[in-house]
């Protein structure tokens, strides 16, 4: 797999990179336990290839803040590969067309015990002392205004099925400040 050939790559040339695992206890429709072949977990498999290993709350943003750092630090110090595997839950569906009710009961995602962690950082932040739900609420008009308006700029340019396909000559403009010899040649190729 993808997974494990990245971990003999990083193991054996000491890449200087992050490895992470976002572990959410689903491979689309499979359990993770069943998918990743049994017991154990994403971290103990880069231990398995020497490569420094561990698992954090996915769903705590301070957590996962203070092991990204470091392993980043790790790496930046060229001290080799960094395996992070963060703990989560797939509340929703894997994709438009997944059904997570066909293969998971209901009860699960209620009973997880990891939480919502934009609650969980603005409940921490509430009780230091350094947030409110005042604050809270103003930054989540603020934050829905300019995604808003975003989205709103971006549907000016078309939206997905509006008008005719773009060229092929499209393909190739506008992308690079100067085109790469190979993308030279495949435009030539396809004559425009």
């Amino acid at each position: 797999s993808d997974f494990h050939a990245a971990l003999v790559f990083a193991s054996t040339y000491k890449a200087p990179v992050v490895l992470n695992v976002v572990n959410n206890q689903w491979a689309i429709s499979t359990f993770q336990g069943i998918a990743r072949g049994g017991s154990g977990t994403f971290a103990a498999r880069g231990l398995g290839f020497g490569i420094p290993s561990l698992r954090v709350d996915g769903n705590d943003y301070l957590a996962v803040h203070a092991v990204a750092k470091w392993a980043v630090e790790r790496a930046r110090a060229n001290l080799g590969p960094t395996l992070v595997e963060y703990v989560t839950y797939r509340v929703g569906a894997h994709s438009t067309s997944d059904d997570p009710s066909a293969y998971r009961p209901k009860a699960e995602s209620d009973a997880w015990p990891l939480g919502d962690p934009v609650i969980r950082l603005k409940n921490h932040l509430i009780h230091k002392g350094v947030w409110s739900e005042d604050r809270h609420t103003q930054a989540e008009a603020e934050i829905l205004e300019t995604v808003i308006a975003a989205q709103k700029e971006a549907e000016g340019h078309g939206t997905l099925h509006a008008g005719g396909k773009p060229s092929t000559r499209d393909m190739f403009e506008g992308v690079y400040a100067e085109m790469p010899p190979h993308l030279r040649r495949q435009r030539q190729q396809a004559g425009v």
